[in-house]
C-alpha cells in the first residue's frame, strides 16, 4: 500500500508514468527521508543498446540517488532499476532513469544545484554544506563541464587575447584563451610554452571555429607566446596593449625606487603610489606624493616617463598619431641615465609594431585580467586546489559564459530539469 504522501510527492518531483513514488519513510534520527521510487508492474522499456521498443524487464538493480534536501533533512531517492533483455540485438542493458545520469548518485536538480553553488561557493564548502564528498562534487562539475563546452559554438571568434595565471606557487601557470568580443573563456590549458597555442587551434577547429578567422591577438611581451602565435596563428596581427606595456615599465619604475631606496629611506613603503595610476590615487597618496616630489628623486623622473608613456595611449586615436609620439618618448626614455628605463625601453622598440598596432586595433587584455582575477580570488577563497584541472574546471565554471549548463533548481522550470 503506498504511502498516503506517495502521490504528491510523484507531481512534487516531476515524475512521470511508469515512475511514481510508491512509499515514504522517515527518519528524523538519522536526519533523512528516503522516497521509494517504482515502475508500474508489466511495463516494458526500450532497449538502450539498439533502440528496440517493448522490452521486456529481465532483472532489476537496487539504487540510490541523493535529491535536494527536504527541509532540514537529507533526502534520497531509491528504487529498483530494470535491465532489459533485448529480443532484437541480445544484449542485457540497464535501463536510463529519466531523473539522474547513470552511475552519478545524485539526481539531476542535485547536481543543477551543485553547479549553481559552485559558481559562487568554494567546492569543500559546498561539499561540507550539503554532506557530500569533495570527489563526488568534482565528478559532477568536469563532467557538466566538459558537456557544455562540447556544446560550444566558436564560429565567430576573430580576436583572442592570451595571458597566463599561476596555478600554485612557483612555476606552475595555466594559459588562458579568451574571446576579447564576446568576453568569455575560450580554452584553457597547462603551461605557458609556444604549443598551448597549437593545443588552442585545435580545440578552436574542435568547436566550429576556424584559426584562419583569428585576424588579431593580444598578448604580452612573452617569447614563447609570440613564437606560437607566428606558427600557430600567422594570419593574426599581434598586439601588445597598454596593459601589459605599462606593466612591464611599471617593473622598471620599481626597480629605480629599490635601487635608490637604500640611499632615500623616505622612498620606503611608497612601492604602490607610483605604481597606481594617478587618477587613483587617494588624498593621502597625493599629499605623499607632493612631499616626495620636492626632493627631486630619480624615482619620480622614471614615474614620469612611465606617466608619458600612459600618456600617449590615452591621447593618440591611432597609429599615425602614435608613431612620433612613441618615437619622442622613446628618445627621451634612452636618454634618461636610469639604466631599468633604458632597457625597458629597448625591450618596447624590439616589438613596436605590435604596440603600435594597439592603437589601431584598440584591443586590450584588461578584460582578460579581470577574469584572471576572478579565477585567483576563487582559488584564494578555496585556499588553492588539489589539481591543475580543478584549478581549469572552476575557470571554465566562473569565467567561461557556458550556456549549456544545468538550470538552478531553484528557478520555475526547474521541475523538468528531473523529469528529463
Amino acid at each position: 500500500m503506498n504511502h498516503p504522501s506517495s502521490s504528491l510527492f510523484t507531481v512534487a518531483l516531476g515524475l512521470q508514468a511508469p515512475w511514481e513514488v510508491v512509499n515514504v519513510a522517515f527518519d528524523p534520527g538519522a536526519g533523512r527521508i528516503d522516497l521509494q521510487v517504482a515502475f508500474r508492474p508489466g511495463t516494458r522499456f526500450t532497449c538502450p543498446h539498439c533502440g528496440a521498443e517493448h522490452q521486456p524487464v529481465h532483472d532489476t538493480l537496487e539504487r540510490e540517488w541523493r535529491h535536494l534536501n527536504f527541509f532540514q533533512y537529507q533526502a534520497y531517492l531509491r528504487g529498483k532499476v530494470p535491465r532489459v533483455r533485448c529480443r532484437a540485438c541480445a544484449k542485457t542493458t540497464q535501463v536510463a532513469v529519466p531523473w539522474a545520469r547513470p552511475d552519478s548518485g545524485f539526481t539531476l536538480l542535485m547536481e543543477a544545484l551543485l553547479v549553481t553553488l559552485c559558481q559562487a561557493m568554494p567546492v569543500r564548502q559546498v561539499a561540507q554544506l550539503l554532506a557530500v564528498s569533495d570527489m563526488r562534487v568534482w565528478r559532477t562539475l568536469d563532467h557538466y563541464v566538459e558537456q557544455a563546452r562540447v556544446q560550444e559554438d566558436f564560429a565567430s571568434v576573430s580576436a583572442v587575447g592570451l595571458d597566463e595565471t599561476a596555478a600554485r606557487r612557483g612555476h606552475d601557470y595555466i594559459s588562458l584563451f579568451h574571446d576579447l568580443e564576446a568576453g568569455r573563456l575560450l580554452f584553457a590549458c597547462e603551461g605557458r610554452k609556444a604549443e598551448v597555442v597549437a593545443q588552442f587551434a585545435d580545440d578552436l577547429e574542435a568547436h566550429g571555429g576556424c584559426a584562419e578567422n583569428v585576424r588579431a591577438v593580444c598578448i604580452d611581451m612573452s617569447t614563447s607566446y609570440r613564437a606560437g602565435v607566428a606558427e600557430h596563428l600567422p594570419w593574426a596581427a599581434v598586439t601588445f596593449d597598454e596593459f601589459h606595456v605599462i606593466q612591464l615599465v611599471n617593473k622598471a619604475v620599481d626597480e629605480v625606487r629599490r635601487q635608490e631606496a637604500k640611499s632615500t629611506p623616505s622612498l620606503k613603503r611608497s612601492r604602490y603610489l607610483w605604481l597606481k595610476d594617478k587618477q587613483d590615487w587617494s588624498a593621502r597618496q597625493i599629499a605623499h606624493y607632493a612631499d616626495l616630489k620636492r626632493l627631486n628623486l630619480k624615482t619620480h623622473r622614471a614615474f614620469r616617463i612611465k606617466e608619458a608613456l600612459r600618456e600617449i595611449f590615452h591621447r593618440a586615436a591611432n597609429r599615425a598619431e602614435a608613431e612620433p609620439l612613441l618615437e619622442q618618448w622613446y628618445s627621451w626614455a634612452r636618454r634618461c641615465r636610469l639604466e631599468p628605463i633604458k632597457q625597458v625601453a629597448t625591450t618596447l622598440k624590439n616589438h613596436w609594431d605590435g604596440i603600435l598596432n594597439a592603437f589601431d586595433s584598440k584591443l586590450t587584455n584588461g578584460r582578460v585580467e579581470g577574469a584572471n582575477s576572478l579565477i585567483q580570488a576563487a582559488k584564494a577563497k578555496a585556499r588553492g586546489y588539489g589539481t591543475t584541472k580543478h584549478l581549469i574546471t572552476i575557470a571554465y565554471l566562473i569565467v567561461g559564459k557556458l550556456s549549456h549548463l544545468p538550470t538552478s533548481p531553484f528557478k520555475h522550470n526547474a521541475r523538468a530539469t528531473l523529469a528529463g
